[in-house]
């Protein structure tokens, strides 16, 4: 099975500081359905991965998350692509959760549910949490400079990174480079 497993916010969206609230708020990134839908198209599953502490906070509910995730698969319907599941972590940082990334819990449930180990699975996000997360899981990992690392643009890089880090201007180059290897 050919799986990738991305980020949301700052990766296939755009992010806030305030939080990802509601539909509305919900902007896709430019060019990440159609990256999207171009994995899918060639064979890929693509999964989310997501912390949505904003839930554990109390400033928005399940019924908000489940309409910024309707539209998202509406709007990748448009494009011909499809998110096979989202995974999420609804918990605050102080509860010490097994699934709030940098943690792997997340990506363990993906491994579980899909019934694959999780070894050299690339795993692209804009955090080095994210990132974590996914290495702890042995997943392959990707940083987009999107989000929260659009600061690196220009160069540079944040500390921490897993070993073996790709680095990428986004998600369209991201799955360019995965298609491209794929197809070597």
């Amino acid at each position: 099975m050919k799986l990738v497993i991305l980020d949301r916010d700052g990766t296939i969206n755009s992010d806030s500081d305030d939080y990802v609230k509601t539909p509305d708020e919900w902007v896709p990134l430019p060019g990440s359905l159609e990256a999207i839908a171009r994995l899918n198209h060639a064979g890929w599953h693509v999964v989310v991965a997501s912390n949505q502490s904003g839930l554990g906070r109390g400033l928005f509910d399940v019924a908000s998350l489940n309409a910024m995730h309707a539209k998202m698969h509406k709007l990748l319907a448009a494009q011909g692509g499809r998110i096979d599941a989202v995974f999420y972590c609804p918990h605050s940082p102080e509860e010490n959760c097994n699934c709030r990334k940098p943690l792997p819990g997340l990506f363990e449930q993906i491994g579980a549910r899909f019934g694959v180990p999780l070894k050299g699975v690339p795993t692209a996000g804009d955090s080095v949490r994210d990132l974590l997360a996914g290495a702890a899981a042995g997943c392959e990992p990707h940083l987009v400079l999107t989000g929260k690392s659009a600061q690196y643009q220009q160069g540079g890089q944040p500390g921490g990174l897993p070993a073996g880090t790709r680095l990428h201007q986004d998600l369209s180059a991201f799955v360019e480079f995965i298609l491209s290897r794929s197809a070597a």
